[in-house]
């Protein structure tokens, strides 16, 4: 097999072998293939335990890789590893993020414009509403929902999300083609034609409950933000929080009444920091994402070129008057204004006052080879 992603979907199949050991079998053997097929006292050398020896032996004779490859392209599934450039970046930036994802539908540039919607699977008429209208904004608006198809909260996420138009992810705490709950097959199969379903658990992994709290850890990880709607103080709605806070996540809460057993953990959270959410568009304006919509179709419309690689690569997080960017990059003043409003539509540059601006996104590759054929480093 000339691609080694059979070979990492085998190393996720071992139990025992997640992202920390995988790292350093990668670091040891600098290739997926040469681990797979590296013998017993090597693997030891690498620094697995003779328990860990033991189980990847056992899938190794049992588990024909090709045939397995074969049956996961035959169900639609997409496999992304670290190496893929489609791997979804802001997961990627994550401490340990897993090496493997399960892909049914597709990702887009748009979804790193997401924010994820949580909360109890007990919802009542209120949370209900809330969600539905927090939901539909932030797609109407060019924002990418994400849940994790439970029932209550999660699954009114993803329905509003699709009425009103946008794209919206599920993570799952199954493989993604073990549905779970049941009743939520057509959904899912709506989800993965307007978005994506996926998951770090191979195909055909049952949804046991020690699966979920990492699948928290992937929604958290993907987002921009999290919003949790309603839940309980026991509600693993909370625990996709901590993960929030841990991957510097914005945290928005939406306030309920002191009587509600569904409202107590959302009032907690905001006793503890989060945004109260007071409406829709607290979450747009918290995290400049009111041009949106605009700024994607900049981007679709308006191809990047050396004149705005040239003052990306110039800006930076402190401030420059218009006058100075004309001084270091060379350019003609109209053509660094024009640029410049270009630039702020596609959301990568931001005016803070005083025709100052600043840089508000990090580099993509585009711009790494844009800037590369400009000039050299």
């Amino acid at each position: 097999m000339d691609d080694s992603r059979p070979y990492w979907v085998g190393f996720n199949l071992v139990k025992g072998i997640g992202a920390v050991r995988f790292r350093a079998l990668l670091d040891f053997f600098g290739d997926a293939a040469l681990a797979w097929q590296a013998p017993a006292d090597a693997l030891r050398q690498a620094g697995l335990s003779q328990k860990l020896i033991e189980s990847l032996q056992q899938v190794r004779s049992q588990v024909s890789l090709e045939r397995l490859w074969e049956r996961i392209h035959a169900q639609g599934i997409t496999v992304l590893t670290w190496q893929d450039e489609a791997y979804p970046r802001r997961l990627k930036e994550i401490e340990l993020p897993p090496p493997v994802l399960y892909l049914k539908g597709d990702l887009t540039l748009e979804d790193e414009w997401a924010v994820a919607i949580v909360g109890t699977r007990r919802i009542t008429p209120y949370g209900r509403q809330v969600t539905g209208e927090i939901a539909a904004t932030l797609a109407r608006n060019g924002v990418t929902v994400i849940s994790g198809l439970a029932r209550g909260v999660d699954a009114v996420a993803h329905q509003a999300a699709l009425e009103a138009g946008g794209r919206t992810l599920a993570v799952l705490g199954s493989g993604v083609d073990r549905v779970y709950p049941p009743e939520h097959q057509r959904l899912a199969e709506q989800i993965s034609a307007h978005g994506g379903l996926l998951s770090d658990y191979p195909p055909g992994t049952p949804p046991e409950g020690p699966n979920f709290p990492p699948r928290n850890r992937i929604i958290s990880g993907l987002s921009l933000a999290i919003v949790v709607t309603e839940a309980g103080l026991d509600s693993g709605a909370l625990i996709t929080a901590a993960f929030a806070i841990e991957q510097g996540r914005e945290i928005f809460a939406v306030p309920g009444s002191i009587l509600a057993p569904q409202s107590k953990g959302t009032n907690r959270l905001i006793r503890e920091g989060a945004h109260p959410l007071l409406a829709p568009e607290d979450i747009l304006e918290g995290l400049n994402l009111t041009q949106l919509g605009a700024q994607s179709t900049a981007r679709a419309v308006l191809p990047s070129d050396p004149s705005e690689a040239l003052l990306y690569q110039t800006l930076g997080a402190e401030p420059l008057h218009i006058d100075e960017l004309r001084n270091q990059t060379g350019m003609p003043i109209e053509k660094v204004s024009a640029t410049l409003t270009l630039m702020e539509l596609k959301g990568m540059v931001r005016q803070v006052g005083g025709m100052n601006y600043v840089r508000v996104r990090e580099e993509s590759d585009e711009y790494h080879s844009d800037s590369a054929a400009t000039h050299e480093r």
